[in-house]
């Protein structure tokens, strides 16, 4: 049974081919669009806005988040430059990642640069610890056989050795 006041409020549809877009392929179909022509609605999608339309204000800001300045070539060769170098933990850091260990002090291990990861596909990232640091210590806990382990530290937690 339908309801009156529901059918008295739809809007008449015209079915005629100029006013039937190409897109019109569901079965879902409303009259939803300023020109009153026949648009698809998406069932899946929760928001009330088609996927074809945008709004001036999206795509402002997506622009902006789309595309970070690229990273200075300059800059790319010298961080290229500084992964594998040796470097020695200067300040009392904490690890608690190192399984059967439930924590070890870094301060004066020596390891080595293994990723700078602040640039990723030639942009700039927000990473906080940046340098990807590779340790490979005889740690007693952990019997005779050399751990490998890695670290993230900031550039103020190291020191060079080369």
């Amino acid at each position: 049974m339908a309801f009156p006041a529901i059918i008295a409020a739809a809007t008449p549809i015209n079915l005629s081919p100029s006013s039937v877009k190409s897109r019109a392929t569901s079965p879902l179909l409303c009259a939803c669009s300023r020109d009153s022509s026949l648009t698809v609605r998406n069932p899946n999608r929760r928001s009330n806005r088609l996927p074809w339309i945008k709004s001036a204000a999206a795509s402002d800001s997506t622009a902006i988040a789309d595309n970070p300045s690229p990273a200075s070539t300059s800059e790319g060769e010298e961080i290229q430059a500084k992964i594998g170098a040796r470097v020695r933990v200067k300040v009392p850091l904490k690890v608690y990642h190192i399984p059967k260990i439930p924590e070890l002090d870094l301060n004066g291990k020596e390891g080595k640069i293994k990723e700078y990861v602040a640039i990723w596909k030639g942009k700039h990232i927000s990473a906080n610890l940046p340098y990807k640091i590779e340790f490979f210590e005889k740690l007693e806990v952990r019997g005779d056989a050399p751990v490998k382990f890695f670290a993230h530290l900031k550039e103020d937690e190291f020191e060079y050795l080369d």
